[in-house]
């Protein structure tokens, strides 16, 4: 029961630390305009810049690791890497 004496005003606290926090941000104009930032993701950029990063001319997928349907691609036959020989890359 004398856990109470000290979660009450921790609680209280706590509170009034989140009421603050919310305060400030109000004050700040965090929220004074909700919609735009939603509804700038749909326009279209015309910036001429990719999002989607192109490919360097030097690489080839064939340089990459690859698995195969019968194994984890480290060459001891079994998937998921359990058990077998331990490679050092």
């Amino acid at each position: 029961m004398t856990i109470l004496l000290l979660l009450i005003p921790l609680s209280l606290m706590l509170v009034g630390i989140a009421a603050w926090a919310f305060a400030s941000a109000v004050r700040r104009g965090q929220f004074d305009d909700l919609d735009t930032p939603a509804l700038d993701i749909l326009g279209d950029d015309d910036s001429g810049s990719s999002a989607a990063p192109t490919p360097s001319p030097t690489s080839s997928p064939t340089s990459s690791p690859t698995t195969t349907a019968m194994g984890d691609g480290d060459g001891d036959g079994g998937g998921c890497g359990d058990g077998g020989d331990v490679h050092a890359d």
